[in-house]
């Protein structure tokens, strides 16, 4: 019973005003009562090269924000040579980073572009198993991203029995509502999903697009399109997921809205959708 009162936790993530500064994302998103934050990970690295781990540590407690999560970290399951040691470089920078920031959890997106073999799925699991032992140690846990327009990894099943095969307690999943309604994952799949192994909730819409078709830049506000997103968010609450709900948009006309601005539609579009609040469909300014 005390499963179905779970709160949902929800978030923004800074790719909502990809053209905004830094700061301006922080001010902007705690102008919108936001609570936590999804870094947006070249973003920040941009910012650090003029600032320090600290001042965005003081900023972020100065507006009442807790940085959740870090998006997103590629090319670790199949990359090989100079390729793979240009992308286990970068992971280990930003861990450390991460746990410099105290940042719980970093978003993992699978590299399988193209044909593969059954060696590149034996070395994929391996590398998951190893970027999680190297990211226990930094007190990161991954949460691995299913992509619809992938080859392999590409529904919610997948991505869980995959996890499962890892093995290990700091890798588990994150699920992009997108990708789970643009792939070929069904409603039956969140079964997979539990406390144990469900890291992270990206959630977002798309409207008068097929699925076949949508892209990134069709992501809008989650209740303004078509997809069944109350099935996924009862679940969530029913299996007593108190983690972060971030909204995610790769959407470039989002990136023109203020980050203040950005702040309150989101929020408002979030809590209505997460059933903290009550109201009409939010609206774009």
């Amino acid at each position: 019973m005390l499963a179905s009162h779970s709160i949902l936790i929800p978030c923004l993530s800074q790719v909502c005003s990809l053209g905004a500064s830094f700061e301006d994302d922080l001010d902007g998103y705690a102008d919108g009562a936001c609570p936590a934050l999804e870094l947006w990970l070249t973003k920040l690295e941009d910012y650090l090269t003029s600032h320090s781990p600290a001042e965005v540590l003081q900023r972020a407690v100065d507006r009442g924000l807790t940085l959740a999560c870090a998006s997103s970290q590629g090319g670790l399951l199949l990359s090989q040579g100079a390729a793979r040691q240009e992308a286990w470089s970068q992971f280990q920078r930003r861990l450390d980073l991460l746990a410099e920031l105290a940042v719980p959890v970093l978003v993992v997106t699978p590299d399988f572009l193209g044909p593969f073999t059954q060696t590149d799925l034996e070395r994929s699991l391996v590398s998951l198993r190893q970027a999680g032992e190297l990211a226990s140690h930094r007190r990161v846990r991954l949460a691995l991203e299913f992509q619809s327009r992938g080859t392999f990894l590409t529904n919610l099943e997948t991505a869980a029995g995959f996890v499962q095969s890892v093995n290990h307690p700091s890798v588990g999943l994150c699920l992009d509502t997108f990708h789970f309604a643009t792939g070929p994952s069904k409603t039956e799949d969140l079964a997979w999903v539990s406390t144990q192994n469900l890291f992270h909730v990206q959630i977002s819409d798309v409207a008068d697009r097929p699925r076949e078709l949508a892209t990134d830049a069709d992501r809008i506000l989650p209740g303004e399109g078509d997809f069944a997103l109350q099935p996924v968010l009862a679940h969530l609450r029913q299996m007593g997921y108190t983690g972060c709900v971030s909204l995610e948009l790769l959407n470039p006309q989002f990136w023109q809205i203020p980050p203040q601005s950005l702040g309150e539609i989101g929020m408002t579009s979030l809590r209505i959708a997460l059933g903290q609040a009550s109201g009409g469909t939010a609206t774009r300014r």
